[in-house]
């Protein structure tokens, strides 16, 4: 399939509308006059009919939505009726759909084992479209990248005036001791000068949440962290490695200094030669090997 770019409408210097009108969108309408330019075979605009498709799509009206991919993709315009498509999927899907997957594999079969605006191409037309049509539907990624542009916009305003913003990222400065403590582990800068390195990352940047490890990979972590030659870890680093995050306040894991293990000292630090006579109180192996 040809790269639908390749045949967006275009502007001339003397303000009209120039073109590229593919082979297959030539011919006779169904009323069997020639097809003007950008014309559909029922006699409509194809930009008003790939319009139509995205906007019945996001209000989940299912028959306009197979309609219109009926239209396009039998007027000779599949290129414009994939790219559409593809752009609900970035615009308008919700976030982790698999109806992504799906578009795209009924992209692939119309367009790579079959022609377009044949028979079984036309049905992988109208199965995506009633596909995307059913899935839930959401602005949410055209919505934060409007409004974070917004605030970008305000932010820098700002500082050249000297001010705080009044509105400003949902991470703020990003420092060490503040809310998003946990991420300035050895893998910064700022965590390598702090010396928070494996100790750190297992029980504070590894944490997951709010669901947390389930009890597979959780015994698996706390193995792993018991089998460790380089380092020891209380019971309460075992739990607190594999411990959910808070879903109301899934960063607030620091410690009372606002430093996550209230510690700058390394805390990569080699074991003892002498072990702890309690370290029974850690945890065995056999508390967790199943």
């Amino acid at each position: 399939m040809a790269d639908g770019d390749d045949r967006q409408a275009t502007f001339g210097s003397d303000g009209s509308l120039e073109t590229d009108t593919t082979p297959d969108a030539t011919g006779e309408n169904d009323f069997g006059e020639p097809k003007e330019s950008n014309e559909t075979d029922g006699g409509y605009s194809r930009y008003t009919v790939s319009s139509l498709l995205q906007k019945a799509v996001r209000r989940s009206d299912e028959e306009v939505a197979a309609w219109a991919a009926w239209e396009l993709a039998r007027s000779g315009y599949a290129w414009n009726l994939w790219d559409r498509l593809n752009l609900y999927v970035v615009e308008d899907l919700r976030a982790g759909s698999d109806v992504a997957l799906t578009i795209e594999r009924y992209e692939e079969l119309a367009t790579e084992r079959w022609e377009p605006a044949e028979w079984k191409g036309r049905l992988c037309a109208i199965h995506a479209a009633l596909a995307a049509a059913r899935a839930t539907s959401t602005r949410e990624a055209s919505n934060a990248d409007a409004y974070f542009s917004a605030v970008a916009d305000r932010r820098a305003a700002a500082r050249e005036r000297g001010e705080d913003p009044a509105h400003d990222f949902p991470v703020g400065d990003l420092e060490p001791g503040g809310t998003f403590d946990a991420i300035f582990d050895g893998h910064t800068g700022e965590g390598s000068r702090l010396g928070r390195g494996t100790r750190f990352f297992k029980t504070h940047g590894a944490r997951v949440g709010p669901e947390g490890e389930d009890e597979q990979s959780a015994r698996w972590q706390r193995l792993a962290m018991l089998l460790d030659e380089d380092r020891d870890y209380d019971p309460d680093e075992l739990d607190r490695a594999v411990e959910p995050v808070d879903p109301d306040d899934p960063w607030g894991e620091h410690g009372p200094d606002g430093r996550g293990d209230g510690s700058d000292e390394p805390d990569d630090r080699d074991k003892p030669d002498d072990r702890d006579d309690d370290a029974g109180d850690r945890g065995s192996l056999s508390d967790f090997s199943g």
